[in-house]
């Protein structure tokens, strides 16, 4: 699996879990909603910065997001 389809996956994955439209986490994190969707199709690469700021609004780690397996932290607790 490439890495824009990891993070693809694992953006959608939190962002449901927050409970965010890509609206709401575009709003938050100060950046297009469109560019959101775009990472979500693994039409765009994200900057690290980017990263960060749509980690720091879902409430997990930037590597969190780009883990191949499912896990991480998800608002902050361990996922079981």
């Amino acid at each position: 699996m490439e890495i824009r389809e990891i993070l693809a996956r694992n953006l959608r994955k939190h962002r449901q879990a927050a409970g965010l439209s890509q609206e709401e986490l575009a709003h938050r994190a100060e950046i297009d909603r469109g560019y959101i969707s775009s990472l979500e199709r693994c039409r765009y690469a994200a900057s690290i910065d980017v990263l960060d700021r749509l980690a720091r609004e879902l409430g997990v780690e930037a590597a969190d997001l780009l883990q191949k397996k499912a896990g991480g932290t998800l608002r902050g607790k361990r996922a079981t």
